[in-house]
């Protein structure tokens, strides 16, 4: 019914399980990416297809990073 491969289903797993524990704040982007087999700029640049922001920060505390640039 899904029409994967078994590389496919694996792949796609590894993503879903890396991007899990990285919105639980469990693995690092880093990390989550080398579990995900991908660089970090791919992994962060696809975690929109999972509904999960790259950046979990609230208001004031990106407001205090622009002031302290």
């Amino acid at each position: 019914a899904l029409q994967m491969t078994s590389d496919e289903i694996q792949t796609e797993f590894r993503m879903a399980l890396a991007v899990k524990l990285f919105e639980m704040k469990r693995l690092s982007s880093g990390l989550a990416a080398r579990l995900a087999e991908m660089d970090r700029v791919t992994f962060l640049m696809n975690l929109s297809r999972y509904g999960v922001p790259m950046v979990d920060a609230e208001e004031t505390e990106v407001l205090t990073d622009i002031n302290n640039a």
